[in-house]
């Protein structure tokens, strides 16, 4: 097993979804490489088509895949794209029926006939498949498959992205005990430990720049989807809440600018109710950005990246001296923690439900939260495995293939449930504990093979069928 980078789990990203968009935009972006490397020309292609299989199809358009393969194809860049100008781009498109491939071919294209949704059919090796075809002048093709397995990630038979940064580190922790171990051993902190493997990719000031642009933009999300108030896109007619719960809770205060926002808070009621509907207000307002294509940090999924920002905004507004150090801290232990669910069992919802997104990123930020506190790692594991632990099995059936109902409120509860998880865990034996974090990893990847396929981001099993709503076209 290969190490992964924890930039790699928690990075840039952009909504809805990190497997049915992220993947796709990168997938598209792929192809364009592969027709490249088979020494073809991308001005000689006159026709593409996309393909969506399984999961992709089913919940495709809720999710925006059909809107990433074709900005992927048109060679722009998620991370930096103004994310308000992707409907005109799409309508253009569609209207003119022309697609720019790789920002420099426009080629003629046909939304209704060149991308196909199979409905019915799914690819042997993960629900979340595609194929890209692309046809020559010289009447020749190549297609070639991908698979949107998590987070991010894109596998295929020739480029496999989860292992792109893959190296192996000074300290490999590929299961919870390697880790705990390996922090006995060189008498450390989990956090640095990470600091350390870490420097098998970047220096110690590069670890600490990124993270520190990852906290950034954090916080800069949690202040743009507190700010903002209307209907959710996609036909559910949902209505943001965050930015009137935001209103409520400041109860009059001023500000002009993020950190004049974040002092008001800090200033603010700290009752206990006070405190968790803020903690709901930080998770919502990322959720709602993700929703409509807006820029959010995926952590280790979008579906599930409001836990993680919703448990640091707590920290730095309620607990006492949460500083940029701790920031870092708290995201190398994070990403850490997530890797290990990665390499043992899922973060695709489309494999394992959503016991594998916020299941995931509820232990992920338990177990930071935990290392901020100067717990042992013992503490910190233990933190991560009570927030997994009670969210095994749960099921991923989004309304209308929309990650919006239950997925935003999903992320409340999960930041709640990590705060809970680290405070039974800060006061807690891990020598008494009968389940380790390995046990629930493992518990964690059985439950998800076995769980119905109709619970796997299908919209074919609960909530998604029970509810009567009329869902317009995305």
């Amino acid at each position: 097993m290969e190490s992964i980078s924890i930039f790699e789990i928690i990075k840039i990203g952009i909504g809805p979804s990190s497997s049915h968009t992220m993947g796709p935009w990168k997938a598209a972006e792929m192809f364009l490489q592969y027709i490249t490397k088979q020494n073809k020309s991308i001005q000689q292609i006159i026709e593409v088509e996309i393909h969506l299989y399984g999961s992709l199809a089913k919940t495709g358009k809720g999710h925006g895949t059909d809107i990433a393969v074709l900005m992927g194809l048109s060679a722009y860049d998620y991370t930096q794209i103004d994310t308000s100008i992707i409907p005109s781009i799409i309508d253009k498109i569609k209207i003119e029926k022309k697609l720019m491939l790789g920002a420099s071919h426009t080629i003629d294209f046909d939304y209704d006939k060149h991308l196909v949704f199979h409905m019915k059919e799914s690819l042997d090796f993960h629900p979340n498949g595609m194929v890209f075809k692309a046809h020559f002048k010289d009447q020749s093709s190549l297609e070639h498959n991908y698979y949107s397995v998590g987070g991010g990630f894109v596998t295929t038979d020739g480029v496999n992205t989860i292992i792109k940064n893959a190296i192996t580190t000074p300290y490999p922790c590929h299961q919870a005990e390697s880790l705990v171990s390996n922090c006995k051993k060189l008498g450390i902190s989990i956090s640095d430990l990470i600091y350390k493997n870490e420097e098998a990719w970047r220096s110690n000031e590069q670890i600490k720049k990124e993270a520190l642009n990852i906290w950034r933009e954090i916080k800069e999300c949690i202040y743009r989807g507190t700010h903002k108030e209307g209907i959710l896109p996609g036909g559910l007619n949902v209505k943001r809440r965050a930015g009137e719960l935001n209103t409520l809770l400041l109860n009059g205060y001023t500000y002009n600018s993020l950190e004049e926002w974040i002092a008001c808070i800090k200033k603010s009621e700290h009752s206990f109710n006070k405190v968790n509907k803020w903690i709901s207000c930080f998770a919502l307002a990322v959720n709602e950005e993700n929703a409509s294509f807006g820029r959010i940090i995926t952590a280790p999924t979008n579906g599930s990246a409001g836990v993680i920002p919703a448990v640091m905004m707590y920290a730095h507004c309620f607990t006492e001296n949460f500083d940029d150090e701790k920031a870092i801290r708290f995201l190398l232990t994070a990403g850490e923690i997530g890797t290990i669910f990665k390499k043992n069992a899922t973060i695709s919802a489309a494999m394992g439900g959503c016991q594998a997104e916020i299941g995931v990123s509820s232990a992920m930020a338990a177990g930071a939260l935990t290392e901020c506190t100067g717990a042992s790692p013992e503490q910190v594991l233990m933190a991560a495995e009570i927030a997994m632990e009670h969210h095994l099995g749960l099921t991923c059936d989004p309304i209308g293939g929309l990650v919006q109902i239950p997925c935003i409120e999903r992320n409340s509860m999960g930041a709640i449930k990590a705060i809970t998880a680290s405070n039974l865990a800060q006061e807690g034996d891990p020598a008494a504990a009968l389940v380790s974090l390995d046990d629930v990893i493992k518990s964690m990847w059985e439950t998800a093979k076995d769980m119905n396929m109709k619970y796997k981001e299908t919209s074919e099993g609960g909530l998604a069928t029970n509810i009567s709503v009329n869902v317009a076209e995305c």
